[in-house]
């Protein structure tokens, strides 16, 4: 496989951005184990079986979700997820974003660059004017991650989403197409 080959819808200095495939499992599956405990607290625990995977793949087949893999440019290798989902169209062009890094590659950007690229083409190919992320508060590293990006905090919301049956508060943060700053992450507007 050539990892910067035709199947990737953007690339920046050290990933690349691409659509999840089937074959993609086994690797998905290896990562997010490796992580589970990275994850526990955010997401609750899930195995990552075949049928599980199958469901994702087919919610982003329908135009209300879009799913991306964040890859190594020089290998492939899988570093990341972003999801975009619950995608309206019409007056609001929006849609929330939920992401993952993996214990293996965590703390070194791939993340932020790689959710870069995935704001650019949200807001390029996709068309839409809104992303939001809604994080619980005590994921620092999620909150410092969108605040790099450009976010803004837009409020509180008690008992937002249910993980592991609890109802969890969550910030919600959110980007505009207008704020959009590079791909790598860094400050200064395009």
């Amino acid at each position: 496989m050539n990892p910067t080959g035709p199947t990737h819808l953007d690339q920046g200095p050290r990933v690349a951005l691409r659509h999840p495939r089937r074959q993609d499992y086994d690797e998905i599956a290896s990562l997010t184990r490796a992580s589970a405990e990275l994850h526990r607290r955010w997401l609750g625990v899930h195995e990552p079986t075949v049928e599980a995977f199958e469901r994702r793949l087919e919610r982003f087949g329908r135009p209300t979700h879009e799913g991306y893999v964040i890859c190594l440019r020089e290998t492939g290798a899988i570093v990341g997820g972003v999801n975009v989902n619950d995608i309206l169209r019409g007056s609001r062009q929006c849609a929330t974003l939920g992401f993952t890094a993996y214990a293996t590659t965590t703390g070194r950007g791939y993340l932020t660059e790689g959710l870069g690229l995935v704001i650019r083409y949200a807001f390029g190919p996709l068309g839409l004017h809104r992303l939001e992320a809604n994080i619980q508060p005590g994921n620092t590293r999620s909150l410092a991650l969108v605040r790099r990006l450009g976010f803004r905090y837009e409020g509180f919301s008690p008992a937002f989403q249910a993980i592991d049956g609890e109802w969890r508060d969550h910030e919600r943060w959110a980007l505009v197409s207008g704020d959009v700053r590079p791909a790598d992450g860094t400050s200064g507007h395009r």
